[in-house]
C-alpha cells in the first residue's frame, strides 16, 4: 500500500517544504533584525509562535494537547521524543506561553537562513567537539537562569520513521540536575504518521490532528535527589506509555 502512496507522500513533504521556506522568507527579516538586540529577544519568542500557527494553518494540522496543560512558567527542562520535524516546527503552538530555547544539533547552522536565528536564538551543539559541548550547556545553564526553558530531545536526532522509543542520552538530565530544575516530559503521539522525515521515501506525511501528551513535571526536588539513570528510565517511560507500540 505504502508504494502506491508514497507519491503522494512526498508531494505532501515537499508542500510543507515550500510552506517551510516562503514564512520562512517572510518572517526572516523581522527575526534578524529583533535578534541584533539582546532586550529583544522575548520578542522573538512570539514571533516564532505566530510562525508555528501559519506553518499549521497552511499545511491543516490542528492539535490536541492532553495531560498537564498548565506548565508552571517557571524555567525548566522540556524533554519529547523525536520521530518528525514537526515535533520542533509544533512545539511552540503546544507550550505558547512557556519561552523556551532549543539545544540542538550544530548541522542545522549549515543552512544559510535557518543559520542565522537559530545560532542566535537556540543553543548549537557539536557533539563531536567536547569543548564545544561543554560550552553548549554552560550557555544552556545561563539561559535558564535568565528565564528559559530549555527544550531537548534526548534520542540525539530523529532515529527512526515509526514511534520506537529509542534509549536517551544523559545531557538533559545532566542539565536539569546541574541547574536545579524541574523536568517537563512530553510525548508527540502521532507526528511520525503526519510528516516523517523526507529521507524516508515509503513512510507517510499528511495533514490530519496532531497529539501530544504533557506528563506531570518532575521537580527539582526529586531531579535532585535522583541520578542520571534513574531520572532517564523515569522519563523514558512515562514518553514510551503514551506512544503506540507497533
Amino acid at each position: 500500500m505504502n508504494c502506491f502512496l508514497a507519491p503522494l507522500y512526498y508531494l505532501w513533504k515537499l508542500y510543507i517544504g515550500l510552506v517551510f521556506v516562503i514564512t520562512l522568507l517572510l518572517f526572516y527579516p523581522l527575526l534578524f533584525v529583533i535578534l541584533q538586540f539582546e532586550q529583544l529577544k522575548p520578542l522573538s519568542f512570539k514571533v516564532n509562535v505566530v510562525w508555528s500557527r501559519c506553518i499549521r494553518i497552511f499545511c491543516f494540522y490542528a492539535i490536541e494537547i492532553t495531560g498537564n496543560t498548565n506548565i508552571q512558567k517557571e524555567p525548566c527542562v522540556i524533554v519529547g521524543n523525536h520521530t518528525s520535524y514537526l515535533d520542533i516546527f509544533l512545539l511552540y503552538s503546544f507550550l505558547p506561553k512557556n519561552r523556551f530555547l532549543f539545544m540542538g544539533k550544530s548541522e542545522l547552522l549549515g543552512y544559510p537562513f535557518v543559520k542565522t536565528f537559530f545560532k542566535r536564538l537556540n543553543i548549537p551543539v557539536d557533539r563531536n567537539n567536547a569543548m564545544k559541548s561543554g560550552r553548549a550547556f554552560i550557555k544552556a545553564r545561563q539561559e535558564l537562569n535568565e528565564g528559559w526553558s530549555i527544550a531537548l530531545f534526548p534520542e540525539g536526532g530523529i532515529m527512526d520513521p515509526t514511534s520506537k522509543l529509542f534509549p536517551f542520552k544523559d545531557g538533559a538530565f545532566q542539565l536539569a540536575k546541574s541547574s536545579k530544575s524541574d523536568i517537563v516530559p512530553m510525548t508527540f503521539m502521532n507526528n511520525f504518521r503526519l510528516f516523517s522525515d523526507p529521507v524516508y521515501m515509503l513512510y507517510p506525511a499528511m495533514p490530519g490532528l496532531v497529539k501530544v501528551h504533557i506528563h506531570n513535571t518532575i521537580k527539582k526536588e526529586e531531579v535532585i535527589q535522583s541520578d542520571i539513570e534513574t531520572l532517564k528510565n523515569k522519563t523514558h517511560r512515562l514518553i514510551n506509555a503514551y506512544l503506540p507500540q507497533e
